[in-house]
């Protein structure tokens, strides 16, 4: 990649002055000249005066590699594709080196085609290589950001940034979405491990040292060894309320650059080519639609010239729009889109809102400026196809040794020793070692979300060839010393050893679906406590216990901690389990091997609903502090810990007092009746009558009912939705329940079901057959449901339709809203608290 001609964005003294103003854009501090290097934009308009229309859109737009060939690369002008995770050559997830490169070069090849009617401009391939290239088997992987966070070792950053480029360059991508400088202020956020900290302090200093390390600096010469870096998600992403995946942060201006903002300063400051917008709200809307932030604050105050990309399909949220069609988010300026399938649909519609003066036809150049830009200064005209350059499909490379090593020394730096009474660590390596837990020969655990797959799941040890787990390495270290070292899960052994390590934590997730909701609780295991009980089986057997966690956010521990003699945050490791073994063992003479240095980038929690504890706040009163991690010169003990954990509903019912009734009213702008098709689609009713195969449903005219009439076997359901996302959380904690007036028409077999939609992963429901059997038919009729039937399987913070109604076969009903209110009488429906 070729780095010579980067954008300097400004010198550093004015980047820190900025920051010492508190980071409010308001002031006129921020604005930050834009240093233009006079024959790339030269370049620029040339190739620009040569493309159509067609080309021009065809160059904004990212599709995923499952969706679109090479042929329709060159046929519609594609400028980028990605690949998203679960996503291989040939859908083979393990193919070869060369099989990713071969896809790379002909993916580049179609984009060059000199046919009539084409200007060639090489593709960029994109990938999610967040620790390390994690969709390729056999990459070294490297801890999660937040592991490296409690390292706090920014030259450590930039050469596993280094490492990471080199393996995604042999594989022939250019571009990696990464660094993620989300600033997390409540653990429940499904993302929080891919966070370096809850102080910005450090999310600051990391993301220069990020990407450098992936794009080189820009004093360096054109450079192979370097690929594209992204700042993201801007901004905000890391404070929505209720740690909310894709939900809304709620800040003034100014607070939200103090804490959000400080990786994007610097991270522009190290020449970072290109920025991804959050799928979240500020203030209520969506980034994706954010013109005041995204153009006047990100593009012209902050005199960012490189591209802003979207987040997969996350135009679709901005109001008013679709996956295939938002001139909204182009207009706000996001200049490359991530539209994975539904790419074709998006060309004609973006083709027709150009033509029509929808979209300015000055918006779609500054776009496609921007993405030549990028093109020009990191070398991609002259790289060549993929299997020329320097370090394709150098597989010796991917997971070499060297590249290993440093992964250790990532994974030793990032580990935090939370408790060590009566100096239990360093354990001797000759002794009878029994390996316990989960998590002891696991390595899909040990990397979690991100790697391979999209969610980390689906994967074997197999799958990472190279690596090792946290019982290998403590079996090699144990063995080489005269020692044993016993593998049992389950903590069963037939000779008592002498000191038991159990690994256990979180199975791997990532985004909205590892979100904390429903009970909404940090304590491990609420509803299976096994590694309870096999700690408490141990300590009652009188063996001295090590608790090693892998998890990707601090949790309520404080059982767990009181049965162990030692405990130690891992985070989420990665692939070199076995440099745990190194901290946790002596040498063979005696001596310390490595000393624990890892310090708390995140506060640990001090009960199980305190998913909020930020250093810095008014009330900060965590566990264990930020900083906090002992080393083996300590001579600390933890004492007893509080095991009150959060009762059933315990940390919902602290969500203040709800206004009551919430009236559900079909004849108000708030509320509309929709049929919900099996394929997702939302069709609204209005005033007239509607026929899909599934149900008909047709309006009365007042518009204070309707009537649905499903057919047999219907895939569809009807529902009340709300214009905004309603919190029923308020109302659990006294005795709500849900009030609807119905009426069926007609004697009806099937089985008929109500649940809350709160959007992926909902899951709740309730049988309400018996209940409308009891009144005559043609009666109207008030069904009340406890609220409480919803818990768990439903998210009440965030409801999008408090009433969703499925028939297994006929059924005519009528639907007139209802309530949601305190309950003065026990409901139709009950459910157990």
């Amino acid at each position: 990649m070729k780095n010579h001609s980067l954008n300097k964005m400004s010198v550093v003294s004015v980047l820190s002055a900025m920051l010492l103003q508190a980071c409010s854009v308001q002031d006129d501090q921020l604005a930050m000249p834009v240093k233009q290097v006079d024959d790339v934009e030269q370049k620029i308009k040339s190739i620009m005066s040569t493309m159509t229309l067609e080309q021009k859109i065809g160059q904004m737009l990212q599709p995923e590699i499952r969706s679109i060939t090479p042929a329709e690369v060159e046929q519609y002008h594609i400028g980028s594709i990605l690949n998203g995770g679960g996503a291989f050559p040939a859908n083979n997830k393990h193919a070869s080196i060369q099989e990713w490169v071969a896809l790379a070069d002909e993916y580049y090849h179609a984009s060059m085609s000199r046919k009539p009617g084409r200007t060639p401009i090489p593709i960029i391939w994109g990938t999610d290589a967040v620790h390390g290239h994690n969709n390729v088997i056999g990459a070294t992987l490297f801890p999660h950001n937040i592991g490296l966070g409690a390292a706090n070792n920014p030259a450590l950053i930039e050469k596993i940034a280094q490492i990471t480029a080199k393996e995604v360059a042999v594989t022939g991508i250019d571009w990696t979405f990464a660094p993620t400088l989300a600033v997390v202020r409540d653990d429940r956020w499904g993302r929080t491990y891919e966070s370096y900290s809850e102080d910005p302090a450090i999310v600051k200093t990391y993301a220069k040292s990020m990407v450098q390390g992936l794009q080189g600096r820009a004093s360096d010469a054109f450079s192979s060894n370097h690929i594209v870096a992204t700042a993201k998600h801007f901004v905000g992403d890391g404070g929505t309320e209720f740690g909310d995946d894709q939900g809304n942060t709620q800040l003034s201006e100014s607070e939200l650059f103090k804490i959000h903002a400080q990786g994007y300063y610097t991270a522009l400051d190290a020449d970072v080519q290109t920025v991804m917008v959050s799928y979240s709200s500020w203030n209520g809307q969506k980034m994706h639609g954010q013109k005041y932030l995204i153009t006047d604050v990100l593009k012209n105050k902050m005199a960012f010239d490189g591209i802003v990309v979207s987040d997969w399909n996350g135009i679709g949220q901005v109001a008013g729009c679709t996956n295939d069609n938002c001139a909204a988010a182009i207009n706000a300026g996001i200049d490359l889109f991530m539209v994975p399938d539904t790419w074709k649909t998006w060309i004609a519609n973006t083709l027709s809102q150009v033509k029509s003066g929808i979209v300015p036809m000055s918006r779609i150049d500054d776009a496609v400026t921007r993405i030549l830009r990028v093109k020009l200064r990191t070398g991609l005209f002259e790289a060549g196809a993929p299997s020329t350059r320097e370090l394709a499909g150098r597989s010796e490379l991917v997971g070499s040794t060297a590249h290993r090593e440093v992964a250790k020394q990532a994974v030793r730096e990032s580990l935090v020793l939370l408790k060590n009474n009566n100096d239990t660590l360093p354990l001797s390596p000759e002794l009878n070692i029994l390996v316990a837990g989960e998590g002891a020969d696991n390595i899909p655990m040990q990397n979690g979300g991100w790697t391979i797959s999209w969610q980390g799941t689906g994967n074997v040890n197999g799958d990472f060839p190279g690596g090792s787990s946290i019982y290998q390495g403590i079996k090699d270290k144990v063995e080489s010393a005269g020692g044993q070292a016993l593998l049992s899960k389950d903590g069963h052994y037939i000779t008592k050893p002498d000191v038991a390590v159990v690994v256990v934590g979180e199975q791997p997730y990532t985004e909205f679906l590892g979100d904390i909701q429903n009970l909404e609780s940090l304590e491990f295991e609420q509803k299976n406590k096994k590694t309870l009980r096999l700690l408490q089986s141990l300590k009652e057997k009188g063996i001295p216990t090590v608790t090693v966690l892998l998890s990707g956010r601090p949790l309520w521990v404080n059982k767990e901690i009181n049965k162990s003699d030692a405990f130690v945050a891992a985070w989420l490791p990665g692939t070199e389990g076995d440099a745990i073994a190194d901290v946790l063992f002596k040498t063979n003479s005696g001596d310390v091997n490595h000393d624990f240095s890892g310090k708390l980038s995140f506060s640990w929690p001090g009960d199980a609903c305190q998913s909020i504890v930020n250093v810095g706040d008014a009330d900060y009163n965590p566990l264990f502090q930020y900083g906090y991690g002992l080393t083996y010169q300590d001579k600390h003990t933890v004492n007893l810990l509080s095991e009150k954990g959060a009762a059933l509903l315990g940390c919902q019912l602290q969500s203040g007092k709800p206004k009551s009734p919430l009236l559900v009213d079909l004849t108000t702008s708030q509320w509309q009746v929709f049929i919900d098709s099996a394929a997702g689609q939302h069709t609204p009713v209005d005033h007239n009558e509607i026929i899909t195969p599934d149900v008909t449903v047709k309006p009365d005219q007042t518009g204070m009912s309707v009537t649905a009439n499903f057919n047999p076997n219907s895939q569809s359901t009807i529902s009340i939705r709300s214009d905004e996302l309603v919190n029923l959380l308020p109302y659990l904690a006294h005795n709500a329940t849900l009030n609807w007036l119905v009426r069926v028409n007609s004697p009806f077999k099937g089985n008929v079901k109500a649940r809350i939609d709160c959007g992926l992963p909902c899951s709740g429901d309730v049988d309400i057959t018996d209940a409308l059997q009891r009144n005559s038919v043609g009666e109207w009729q008030t069904l009340s449901i406890d609220l409480a039937c919803y818990v768990p399987g439903t998210d009440l913070r965030k409801v999008i339709s408090p009433f969703v109604i499925t028939a297994s076969d006929a059924l005519s009903i009528n639907l007139a809203g209802g309530s949601i209110n305190i309950a003065d009488k026990p409901a139709d429906i009950q459910c157990a608290k």
